[in-house]
């Protein structure tokens, strides 16, 4: 799945998104490309589970 995030502009920021979604599954694989400000996830979880993750890590979602 993607997610489009407008806040993530810094690879300190990708940490963040990273860290928040390990929260959820820590065998997720993740892809942060902050230059375009879009993350790729694989993972068992549901997509709005990740949705909420981010947003509670102060990275709300848009869709790509």
């Amino acid at each position: 799945m993607q997610f489009h995030l407008d806040d993530m502009t810094c690879g300190g920021c990708a940490r963040s998104v990273t860290k928040a979604i390990q929260t959820l599954d820590p065998e997720a694989r993740i892809e942060a490309d902050p230059p375009n400000r879009r993350v790729e996830v694989t993972t068992h979880v549901p997509r709005e589970q990740v949705a909420a993750a981010l947003r509670a890590a102060g990275f709300p979602p848009r869709e790509p």
